[in-house]
């Protein structure tokens, strides 16, 4: 079963942090991903832009319209994700706590089609 953990920070922190900053979180999201490998455990997760430079669709009577920024309006930005491959989700959180949590992390099951 995959689980999405989605990562949030506040709001342009990347903007605001040092290149020491930077670099102490890159190298945890290393040893993140070095831990998932020795687990065995497959994953995939990407750096997402800031909200500011989104877009988003939303409904209206003449179809999708497109608007400018995040599509709800929050004081932290979705930050990146990392999608894993777990048995359930009690597994997905004990695997969760090993990953830098910024401002903070959601685990959210991901909707697979029926083959």
């Amino acid at each position: 079963m995959k689980f999405a953990l989605l990562l949030f920070d506040p709001e342009n922190y990347w903007e605001s942090v040092s290149e020491e900053e930077m670099g102490a979180a890159l190298a945890e999201h290393a040893a993140f991903a070095r831990y998932l490998r020795e687990r065995g455990i497959a994953f995939t997760g990407e750096a997402l832009k800031p909200a500011t430079e989104a877009r988003s669709l939303r409904p209206s009577d003449q179809g999708p319209v497109s608007a400018p920024g995040p599509f709800v309006a929050l004081s932290q930005d979705l930050a990146g994700y990392y999608l894993v491959e777990c048995a359930d989700l009690d597994e997905a959180e004990e695997i969760a706590r090993h990953c830098p949590l910024g401002a903070g992390l959601e685990i959210r099951p991901v909707w697979e089609a029926p083959s």
